[in-house]
């Protein structure tokens, strides 16, 4: 049972969403606007935020740059089929999944335990202690540990990372030195199906680079394969 967050000002979805979450055992509270979710939201967060994307106020996009200036709550947007500029901007910015509309209740769900599950075990261990038996990968300078799902810088200080880039660097760290489609991407760190042409593995993988590697635009850890996907390189530089 989860605590979430539902934003979106259609009170059909509002109340048919809040409905569903429910039935599976989770507390919802709902917002209308961004800007009202945003309060409610720090003075007391919950444990996963579902928001729409269009809304008055303040709308999705402006409630996840808020909530990543200071947290790594988990956030899935609602999207209409023609906002695929957002979806690119909302996983851009940190959103750890998004949903079309119109949706199945049941997909919703599935997307909502997937979400959940990486949350949870990205809490498991709250402090950044690395005890001498952890599982730990290496990405150049920085350490991935497998066990608090944390990941360390040289200097020992936490980089955030949402549940899906930790499933992201663990699939790496499973497989040093392999050439991994985004097909096996996907269903390495996700086990989802995710529809044609989809961009989120390319975009993730980005903001990836943007934390671990010294430069982005020349990426000596996590290389692209020209037709083929990722590679993640344990040679060094």
């Amino acid at each position: 049972m989860a605590r979430i967050a539902l934003v979106d000002d259609d009170q059909n979805i509002l109340t048919s969403v809040a409905i569903a979450l429910e039935s599976e055992g989770h507390t919802v509270k709902t917002y209308e606007d961004g800007a009202e979710a945003l309060e409610a939201i720090t003075a007391s967060p919950p444990d996963l935020v579902i928001s729409d994307i269009k809304m008055p106020r303040m709308d999705g996009m402006e409630l996840l740059r808020r909530l990543r200036q200071n947290s790594q709550l988990p956030l899935i947007f609602l999207t209409s089929k023609d906002e695929e500029i957002d979806e690119v901007l909302g996983l851009t910015l940190g959103a750890d999944d998004y949903v079309k509309k119109p949706f199945s209740q049941r997909l919703l769900l599935e997307r909502v335990k997937a979400v959940l599950r990486r949350a949870e075990r990205s809490a498991q261990m709250e402090d950044g202690e690395q005890p001498a038996d952890a599982r730990l990968a290496r990405f150049g300078r920085f350490t991935l540990n497998l066990d608090s799902h944390k990941l360390f810088d040289g200097e020992g200080s936490e980089v955030p990372l949402t549940g899906m880039e930790f499933d992201l660097l663990k699939a790496f760290a499973d497989n040093p030195n392999r050439v991994l489609s985004r097909d096996q991407l996907l269903n390495l760190a996700h086990n989802r199906d995710w529809e044609p042409f989809d961009r989120s593995i390319d975009i993730r993988i980005a903001r990836i680079r943007r934390k671990i590697e010294g430069d982005p635009a020349k990426p000596q850890v996590i290389k692209t394969v020209r037709g083929a996907g990722y590679i993640y390189s344990t040679a060094k530089s």
